[in-house]
């Protein structure tokens, strides 16, 4: 079993023992999903590390957006809750690149890929994103690429 998967079962039961109701219920949603990925697909299967943070990722986006929608309909407690539930997910992934970082992995790809325009997009994208690792958001990576390739 993947040590991260360890640590948000171990810390599942001592935000249950310390009744903690948020990081709790947030704790609980995220082994949800990372079961749920176990079981789909053709057979079932234990996670990585790595596979366990995209899940992570995935569901800390999740409730960035839904964050984002209840503020735009004027629910804010609704948004709180899923900004808080978003700040204990980030607790689990790596920091996020600074923008300096980001443009400097951005600027050597594109020198070590030889691109040359937009059409080398999907090239440097590629490259990068391997570079980066879920250290930034991919919307984010793709505009500092078309930022630096126009």
């Amino acid at each position: 079993m993947s040590d991260l998967k360890n640590q948000l079962r171990a810390d599942l039961t001592t935000a249950m023992k310390a009744r903690d109701e948020l990081r709790t219920a947030t704790l609980r949603m995220v082994l949800t999903a990372v079961s749920a990925e176990e079981v789909s697909g053709k057979e079932a299967r234990e996670l990585d590390d790595d596979e366990v943070q995209a899940v992570l990722r995935r569901e800390a986006k999740k409730r960035k957006e839904a964050a984002e929608a209840f503020g735009g309909a004027g629910r804010v407690e609704q948004a709180e809750r899923e900004r808080a539930e978003g700040e204990v997910l980030a607790a689990y992934l790596p920091a996020q690149l600074e923008d300096a970082d980001l443009t400097a992995i951005v600027a050597d790809v594109i020198t070590r890929t030889g691109a040359s325009g937009m059409k080398d997009m999907g090239k440097v994208m590629g490259a990068a994103n391997g570079v980066v690792a879920g250290r930034a958001d991919g919307g984010r990576v793709a505009a500092e690429v078309r930022r630096q390739l126009a």
